[in-house]
């Protein structure tokens, strides 16, 4: 039986001529809108029936013939209510069955009886056939077609998974277990329970319980191994700098790949609302911007590695660099641009850890902004990202308190979303305020701040934090020189440092944006003097592959 998104119709009769009859007329007149399937039985209908179920096929409508050897109509019918109880349900009868036709009404709770014969369709059959399937069409929901997670709230694993999918802009339907009614019913049709959770259901069918991220990205269609053997540059990092520079170096002719640990994007992939990127006037979601640069770069021919995470680095004959993977794999290429970003900084408050992922979250908001529909949020920080974050979640919660350890916003965010804050009524700046502990059992329910010595406990539903940042560098710390916050130096504010001359040896100074090892640069948020923009990181990303084309050159 093949599988159709449209709803099933299904007649049932013993008696060829008036199942052929019943058949036609039905696909003359709802073939366009349903599919029409056929039993000569009412055990057939019944198999039929049992296996719709099984692979939650929405069944519209069952026209059965009441005299059938075996199953009867009435019979048939009361079965198939059990199994799909929104389903219209008509009995075909003779008129001597009139009598049984309507005692089912009362008792099997059939919808409505028909008349054999039914001549002319046009005002026997279909006026009333298309008032049940109208008031069906009325509660009908269609079934969410793609990758299912069941999961619970307040699972860090389930938020992680969250924010995998959303990252690579997987379609997906999240079904907290302990909220929605569909959640049970379908994990009862995997081989898991409630204590394998969170579970993974792919749109095959197929199911996985507390996945590795590799796991999905193998199934949804993501590369975790190298296609060459050589390549001309390797991008290690996947934000804007990165699908800038996988843009600009597989357009160019390079053999180039990208390597990404978690999801592409970076921190700006996280950004609900990106309004002063250019020529963009009305604003892109970081999502989007990342979703199309990443289709971008794969139409021109780059090659990308998700979730794969490099662990060392090394020069091979002077000459070629080879990148060690977290699997043991390894890839040797020419150049490489390091674009490795930044991650927030932890909050170090009593409780943070042990709440992390259930009710705190660091630049988190777009995928957790429905659970805060009508209730308190607070967002620790005063930079761009958490302004961008306030106004998204505004739209959700009740009311947004945004905690800041300065006086005002003037210092830290872009005038555009200060004026948007103060235009919008569910938000309010807490100045001079800090987070001094936060409490839940199993998930955050208080939060306790200090503002200016006043020490204050609140109801909380969920915590951003947006609180500064750190680059992503420790594993390339000892191969590259870099400041003592960990930021990559290049050009020349690698030159004006005193471990220069001993670490660079190459008969000319480092491009703008080389590193101290010939042939790996830096660009975005990770290196030294960065502007922290997208715009700028794209332009970084950019300009880079004209400087590993001029180190290819030599």
């Amino acid at each position: 039986m093949a599988t159709d998104k449209k709803p099933i119709i299904l007649a049932v009769d013993d008696d060829p001529q008036v199942l052929g009859a019943v058949d036609r007329d039905l696909r003359r007149e709802f073939r366009r809108d349903y599919r029409i399937l056929r039993a000569s039985s009412g055990d057939e209908a019944l198999e039929i029936i049992r296996e719709l179920h099984q692979r939650q096929e929405p069944l519209a409508l069952i026209l059965a013939d009441q005299r059938m050897p075996g199953l009867e109509g009435v019979e048939l019918l009361e079965q198939a209510r059990a199994l799909f109880p929104a389903t219209k349900r008509v009995l075909l009868t003779a008129y001597a069955d009139t009598t049984a036709a309507i005692r089912a009404i009362n008792n099997a709770h059939l919808d409505y009886y028909l008349l054999k014969p039914w001549d002319p369709p046009e005002e026997l059959l279909y006026p009333s056939l298309r008032d049940l399937l109208a008031a069906w069409q009325a509660t009908y929901r269609p079934r969410f077609e793609g990758l299912r997670l069941i999961g619970f709230q307040w699972s860090p694993l389930s938020h992680e998974l969250k924010d995998f999918l959303a990252g690579y802009m997987v379609p997906y339907q999240w079904l907290d277990y302990e909220n929605n009614a569909d959640a049970e019913a379908l994990l009862a049709g995997t081989e898991y329970t409630a204590a394998d959770l969170p579970v993974v259901i792919f749109e095959d069918g197929s199911a996985l319980a507390r996945p590795e991220r590799a796991a999905i990205a193998t199934k949804i269609g993501l590369a975790s191994k190298a296609e060459q053997e050589l390549y001309d540059v390797v991008v290690v990092g996947a934000g804007p700098a990165g699908l800038a520079a996988a843009v600009y170096g597989a357009s160019e002719g390079l053999k180039t790949l990208v390597i990404e640990r978690q999801t592409p994007g970076g921190q700006a992939g996280t950004s609900s609302r990106i309004e002063n990127y250019l020529g963009f006037p009305t604003g892109l979601s970081g999502a989007e911007l990342t979703h199309r640069a990443w289709m971008q770069a794969t139409r021109l021919g780059a090659e990308l590695l998700a979730p794969q995470e490099v662990q060392e680095m090394c020069v091979q004959d002077g000459y070629y660099k080879v990148l060690t993977l977290t699997d043991g794999s390894e890839i040797r290429t020419r150049a490489v641009v390091l674009t490795t970003g930044v991650s927030y900084r932890q909050l170090q408050v009593p409780g943070m850890d042990r709440l992390n992922g259930a009710g705190i979250y660091y630049g988190a908001a777009r995928t957790e902004a429905r659970s805060c529909e009508q209730r308190d949020v607070y967002i620790v920080g005063g930079g761009n990202s958490a302004g961008q974050a306030a106004m998204y979640l505004a739209t959700y919660a009740r009311h947004v308190y945004i905690l800041i350890r300065g006086e005002s916003l003037a210092a830290s965010m872009s005038a555009y979303l200060i004026e948007q804050i103060g235009n919008t009524p569910n938000i309010t700046i807490m100045s001079f305020t800090q987070v001094q502990e936060v409490r839940g059992d199993g998930h955050l329910e208080e939060v306790v701040i200090n503002t200016n010595g006043q020490v204050e406990t609140r109801e909380a539903q969920a915590l951003f934090i947006f609180i500064g940042t750190k680059p992503s560098t420790e594993w390339v710390q000892d191969s590259v020189i870099c400041d003592p916050k960990g930021f990559l130096l290049t050009g020349r504010d690698l030159v004006a440092d005193p471990r220069y001359p001993q670490a660079w040896k190459h008969n000319r100074e480092p491009y703008l944006l080389e590193t101290c090892v010939p042939g790996v640069f830096a660009a975005g948020d990770a290196r030294t003097g960065a502007m922290a923009r997208v715009a700028s990181a794209v332009g970084e990303g950019s300009m880079a592959i004209k400087f590993v084309h001029q180190y290819l050159d030599e």
